[in-house]
């Protein structure tokens, strides 16, 4: 806990001087207009990565950077309700699923060791196993390729939302997918033409 007062502290004397009148705007409502769905890992802040600044980007984060199916069913529907939220009522502009390298969630997709004796993790993981029936057999690393196939399928899982669908099919809203190199910081974009994830330059 004194790691995140020691943070605070810093934050208040250092940066929300210089930012005070911007925070002042924004608790008058946010305007982002961009949904991320990132994964929970630590090493993977979107806002870090995109120089973001306070309300410039609507976040979701979940274990593997998942996008559920489309599900009215009985549970609790986290993810499902923030895309709903940014979508019906920020209206942003462009979703991007965001997954990256080392990703414990997709290891745990390969080696279900991971997720024995766990109460919400395995059935969650197992969202993962469409993509990764995709991957099976393909030449080089299973993990490498799995962690872009799940963004893929995370892509195709968005547009079966009826709210996604319909904005995007009024040219209201673009959906996107990226991969970010923990170790090398490259960041590739996913080619909708062509389905391949290229570098950004």
């Amino acid at each position: 806990m004194e790691q995140l007062l020691a943070g605070y502290r810093r934050f208040k004397s250092e940066r929300w001087p210089e930012e005070r009148e911007h925070y002042e705007e924004l608790a008058d409502g946010q305007r982002p207009e961009i949904l991320v769905v990132g994964c929970s890992d630590s090493r993977v802040d979107p806002a870090t990565i995109f120089g973001a600044r306070p309300g410039e980007l609507f976040v979701v984060r979940n274990v593997a950077n998942i996008v559920p199916p489309f599900d009215q069913g009985a549970g609790i529907h986290g993810t499902g309700a923030a895309i709903e939220f940014a979508c019906r009522k920020l209206s942003v502009r462009t979703i991007l699923v965001l997954g990256h390298a080392q990703c414990g969630g997709i290891a745990a997709a390969i080696d279900e060791r991971i997720t024995e004796q766990t109460d919400f993790l395995g059935p969650w993981i197992e969202l993962i196993e469409p993509a990764l029936r995709r991957c099976e057999g393909a030449d080089g690393d299973i993990h490498d390729a799995l962690e872009r196939e799940s963004i893929r399928v995370s892509i195709e899982r968005l547009a079966r939302y009826p709210f996604v669908r319909a904005a995007v099919e009024r040219g209201e809203l673009k959906i996107g997918g990226a991969f970010f190199g923990v170790a090398t910081g490259v960041l590739e974009m996913l080619d909708e033409a062509t389905g391949k994830f290229t570098a950004v330059s």
